[in-house]
């Protein structure tokens, strides 16, 4: 078994935080590999990363889109819980997670250690932070979208599009998950021209490097 497993979701990413991280001693020698981007392949390449190389421990980085509340463009923050938005029925102001139509158990499926798994919209992490990343399916490209989005996590703070999805595999395998998410744009801004990707990268690895990750 190994130690720390970093994963990030795009080549991009990848490319703009190794040279970052590699300032910080502390992470030497630490796998940074490409889940994929979304829900789907996240979990997947997740799943197989972790059968790979077996770590102790996972760390995900990369970007994400706030929701305009305490989360400002160009920093960086740890997220404490994770939620689900995209799985379900129906879709804008009619959209109903999975846990609201009654799936409430993931059948069939245990972790390693015989637990039955209690499928929810919503899964803590067991980080001290108290802010909530919402993973949705596609990201928004409207204030209507955010909103609706609130609508279901009044509380939430950010979204991205793999978080939920490597934390299910992750807790699949009782390997224990943090993740940390730059603040690139306001989420539901598509014009590329505002977003600020390497201010917030930079600021995942300066969270990293003055955090006790490994």
């Amino acid at each position: 078994m190994s130690g720390l497993l970093i994963l990030v979701p795009t080549e991009f990413e990848r490319q703009k935080l190794v040279p970052l991280l590699a300032e910080c001693s502390s992470l030497a020698g630490c796998s940074v590999e490409i889940c994929g981007f979304g829900p789907i392949l996240a979990g997947i390449q997740t799943t197989r990363l972790l059968n790979h190389f077996q770590p102790a421990k996972v760390l995900l980085l990369g970007i994400a889109g706030t929701y305009g509340k305490a989360l400002e463009v160009g920093t960086a923050e740890e997220f404490s819980e994770v939620a689900c938005y995209g799985v379900g029925a129906g879709s804008g102001s009619e959209f109903q997670t999975a846990e609201q139509l009654g799936w409430s158990r993931w059948l069939q499926l245990e972790t390693r250690s015989g637990e039955q798994l209690t499928f929810r919209d919503r899964e803590s992490l067991g980080t001290q932070s108290g802010s909530l990343l919402v993973t949705c399916c596609a990201a928004s490209s409207s204030v209507a979208d955010v909103q609706d989005r609130l609508r279901l996590f009044p509380e939430a703070e950010a979204e991205d599009m793999e978080a939920y999805a490597v934390a299910a595999s992750c807790r699949l395998a009782n390997i224990p998950l943090r993740v940390v998410r730059g603040i690139s744009n306001v989420a539901g801004d598509r014009e590329k021209s505002r977003w600020q990707v390497d201010a917030a990268l930079k600021a995942v690895a300066e969270l990293v490097k003055a955090g006790e990750f490994v």
